[in-house]
């Protein structure tokens, strides 16, 4: 291979003598890798020896964990495959949550799984584990490799099949099958030509929507992944319809539109469930209307339900799966846009009578719900006011004051650069951002979505920035989440992918204790965290680090983070001392009132 240049192919003269381990990176270099995160291990050194002489660099990381969410977040912002190695065993079985993270982001990671060697497979040697079913929940597609000779094939098919299933894919390697001689060609990528749908689906779907008087369209993380964001706005524009984003997918529709009018689901926009509300007819375009997505939130049970339901997905199996559908269409988000648009382009539609009057509720609704955000700084419940109160007593170490989240929230948004990429992990806080964070561009905005695994924003937007150097990366977490994920700021700092990071500073595991307050009458177990100061941590691996106690620092403390990430390539934990008062509950569909029969169980009610 050395006289070849960095991701050119063994292509050219038809099959060629070659080593296992050739034919598995020169498949990588004809998927275009350039990027691939892990450890290293001895399992597929003979491979990781080849690596840069065919272009792909391997970024070492701190935990395996780590490694599969910045494939993840490498795959979400480029729209190409994030790839994923480790050694046999428990490199292998650490990276389990992440890939399921990225099953439920539709996102095409290639998790590559050296295992034991053949020879010793069942005597129960060092580092033996069984590693296909670990993944089988989590992956649209697993390769075992069962001979050196087809090493090209089934490496050629996970990455064909993690773009045409749109999701993960492992592939599962005898750590000696990287070794000897064989015969290879190596396979072009096949990607599919996706459709519109069917003639018939999208005729049915076109005459419900020229009779709907109040259309409403969801846009969902399929038009990201489509890249159908403007063809949505054109579909949108013919109907007069207000837009929505599905459940954190905020970056599917740009806020700066005037159709566009926020989140559903949990922490969303209350414009856009009372605009959904009164939708007679709902085009979810590239979503699978998770059921998550769309429960009753701010007091609202706001699903339409005499609505008639367009359901537009690529994925067959998702239609009608979780909400009752008049329509459905298997089919491209971006394809599907297009072919309704040409199809209602000269009709007289219901809706144009009232398109002047529509205009005018969707602007009322956003403003009415952008006067209360500013006026909303604080959470107004009876056990937040009590900590509110208490807190005035208190200081933080630092001297300064602990900050009402939602108050942070706002001046954090404020302080957001136009091209700003953010990822947010899973807890109260983060999920009350869901009401603040507005993306104009797409591929900007990073959840874990229904996997909602603590641990997952910061090493996401590590990937993500890997992908996209030129953008801004920022992370949201809260101090448990955090604790989970602070080491990969070695990676940072080790390997020059400068991000910043925004911790919030509550010590206290908050969505939960939400529960105990309200469901267990206030008996605290496991909640509260006492921590260190994490921008000292954070200094101390050779990052930055900044505190903010102080309302009107908080703006400038990310804008300065974020110009000492782009300008001078450094990494910047902003810590932000919060106080504990807590966001409505996380999982009030999930939980009801104790009941206890044991006598001495019977004062926990």
């Amino acid at each position: 291979m050395s006289d070849k240049t960095p991701n050119q192919t063994a292509t050219a003269n038809g099959p060629q003598d070659m080593t296992p381990s050739e034919a598995f990176v020169e498949t990588m270099a004809a998927n275009g890798v350039t990027d691939m995160f892990g450890i290293m291990g001895s399992a597929f050194m003979d491979a990781m020896d080849i690596f840069a002489p065919a272009g792909i660099r391997l970024i070492p990381v701190v935990h395996e964990q780590g490694a599969a969410h910045m494939a993840d977040g490498y795959s979400r912002v480029s729209g190409r495959h994030g790839v994923v190695i480790g050694q046999n065993g428990p490199g292998i079985s650490n990276c389990v949550t992440a890939i399921a993270a990225a099953y439920w982001a539709h996102s095409p990671v290639v998790m590559i799984t050296p295992e034991a060697g053949t020879m010793g497979i069942g005597l129960g040697g060092f580092q033996e584990a069984n590693q296909l079913p670990m993944f089988q929940e989590f992956t649209k597609y697993q390769g075992h490799v069962t001979h050196p000779a087809r090493m090209a094939e089934y490496t050629a098919r996970c990455f064909d099949r993690a773009m045409s299933e749109m999701g993960p894919t492992q592939l599962n390697i005898p750590r000696d099958y990287f070794y000897g001689q064989i015969k290879a060609e190596i396979p072009q990528p096949r990607r599919l030509d996706r459709g519109a749908g069917g003639d018939e689906s999208l005729n049915e779907a076109a005459e419900l929507i020229a009779s709907a008087k109040f259309p409403v369209i969801i846009s969902g993380g399929g038009v990201v992944m489509g890249d159908a964001i403007e063809e949505c706005k054109a579909l949108a524009e013919r109907l007069g319809a207000p837009v929505v984003n599905s459940y954190l997918h905020n970056d599917s529709f740009p806020a700066n539109h005037p159709l566009w009018c926020g989140p559903l689901g949990y922490q969303g926009s209350k414009a856009a469930m009372k605009l959904i509300s009164r939708a007679d007819v709902v085009i979810a375009l590239g979503s699978r209307l998770g059921p998550f997505g769309t429960l009753p939130q701010h007091g609202m049970d706001y699903w339409p339900k005499n609505a008639k339901i367009i359901q537009i997905d690529a994925d067959h199996k998702m239609l009608g799966l979780v909400k009752k559908i008049s329509v459905g269409i298997c089919g491209d988000a971006k394809a599907a846009a297009i072919a309704l648009t040409e199809r209602l382009a000269n009709r007289k539609l219901a809706c144009d009578a009232t398109l002047a009057e529509r205009a005018n509720e969707i602007a009322a609704e956003k403003a009415a719900w952008e006067k209360e955000l500013d006026g909303w700084t604080h959470e107004r419940d009876a056990y937040s006011l009590d900590m509110i109160e208490e807190q005035k007593h208190e200081r933080p170490p630092t001297g300064g004051e602990y900050l009402h989240p939602r108050q942070v929230l706002r001046e954090l948004e404020k302080a957001m650069p136009e091209d700003v990429m953010v990822s947010t992990d899973i807890g109260n806080i983060n999920s009350v951002a869901n009401s603040y964070l507005r993306f104009n561009k797409p591929r900007s905005f990073f959840a874990a979505m229904s996997w909602g695994n603590c641990g997952y924003a910061f090493p996401t937007i590590i990937g993500a920035k890997v992908a996209a150097p030129h953008r801004p990366a920022v992370s949201y977490a809260g101090d448990g989440a955090w604790g989970m994920s602070l080491m990969e700021t070695l990676t940072c700092v080790r390997h020059n992918i400068p991000v910043t990071a925004v911790v919030f500073h509550n010590r206290q595991w908050g969505a939960e204790k939400k529960n105990q307050v309200d469901f267990y009458n206030r008996r605290f177990v496991a909640g509260e965290l006492d921590s260190p100061s994490f921008a000292g941590i954070a200094k101390a691996m050779g990052a930055e680090g900044i505190v903010v106690d102080k309302l009107e620092d908080v703006g400038p403390a990310l804008k300065r983070a974020i110009d000492m990430q782009m300008n001078e390539g450094k990494t910047t934990i902003v810590e932000i001392m919060c106080t504990r008062e807590l966001g409505d509950p996380f999982r009030r569909d999930a939980l009801s009132k104790p009941v206890r029969l044991l006598d001495k169980y019977k004062d926990y009610v």
